[in-house]
């Protein structure tokens, strides 16, 4: 069996960190830094001649450092022989950019592909794209995780009423996703319908599904700003719901989330750490680790099993 080497840069070095626990090997010795401008350097430091290397770096803020990272760790890599390089990314930056929604703009999450596929790897592992048809993007396998059953897991143990909780969408978008994880809590499912009144006039929520009395949950990929599910939380105490609680596997929390989370009737935001929160400790923050996930993932692919099979 060809060996098997798990490699970090700096976006997210703790999970890789805790990865490595899981599968009980040491984390691959690679340097990654900057040169005196600014520039990225990278060296791989140890043999992986005819390795199975994998490189865990989520492409979260800053971004473009973090790919680049990403990147070159690949090339480095597949220069040095190793016989095949998986690029890990829980957090698949540029993913909201995955079509043309107005004329003249960039599809970004394509671009982002390409250059992962022209930098030499071999196969991507990811998790809760913001769409699905980006595995489309690339010409090599992609095997896409979830991080619902961590969520699920802790939504288990909050002992809820089941009959009187609900899973909410918070827009339309997300129904399919909310829709799978209210099936697996066996309880009532809920959308917002967002609408904009002009463009000089803030969005209204309208609640559809029957909310009063109920706990509601909001179940989304990622949280940015926050400004979305602050709304949806509180259109959904204007019609009734007791406790609010929301859920997202990508916890992006940029510019005013956190003030935002504050000040909303969400009682616990559930996230977990597919992107490293840097803040302090928050009363109202739950980071879960989705390192088993992504460290079961990665044994199975090295010795060619399924991955799907994780979620069925």
């Amino acid at each position: 069996m060809k060996r098997m080497k798990i490699f970090s840069g700096n976006a997210n070095r703790p999970l890789a960190e805790e990865i490595c626990r899981f599968l009980k090997v040491p984390l691959g010795n690679a340097m990654v830094g900057r040169f005196p401008d600014g520039e990225v350097e990278v060296k791989v430091v140890e043999n992986v001649r005819g390795a199975d290397c994998f490189v865990v770096n989520p492409t979260c803020y800053p971004a473009n450092d973090n790919l680049l990272e990403l990147l070159l760790l690949i090339d480095a890599l597949r220069r040095a022989s190793a016989e095949r390089v998986t690029a890990v990314m829980p957090y698949y930056g540029y993913g909201r950019q995955d079509r043309k929604a107005e004329p003249r703009v960039p599809i970004s999450a394509k671009v982002v592909a390409n250059l992962i596929c022209a930098s030499g790897a071999n196969r991507v592992l990811t998790m809760d794209l913001h769409a699905g048809q980006i595995q489309g993007f690339f010409d090599i396998p992609v095997d896409h995780l979830y991080a619902n059953p961590v969520l699920l897991d802790y939504f288990k143990k909050q002992r809820l009423d089941l009959e009187k909780t609900v899973v909410v969408s918070p827009d339309a978008g997300g129904v399919e996703r909310a829709r799978a994880f209210a099936k697996r809590m066996k309880c009532g499912l809920a959308i917002i319908d967002k609408r904009r009144i002009s463009a000089h006039e803030a969005n209204v929520m309208h609640v559809v599904g029957e909310v009063k009395d109920k706990t509601a949950i909001i179940i989304d990929d990622m949280v940015d700003t926050a400004g979305t599910l602050c709304k949806a939380a509180q259109a959904l105490r204007d019609a009734g719901s007791k406790r609010i609680f929301a859920g997202a596997a990508h916890g992006v929390l940029a510019g005013p989330a956190l003030e935002r989370l504050e000040k909303s009737p969400v009682e616990k935001f559930v996230m977990t750490n597919t992107i490293p929160f840097k803040g302090k400790s928050h009363p109202k923050i739950v980071v879960l680790s989705v390192a088993p996930i992504l460290g079961e993932s990665i044994l199975r692919i090295h010795h060619e099993k399924s991955v799907s099979e994780l979620f069925i």
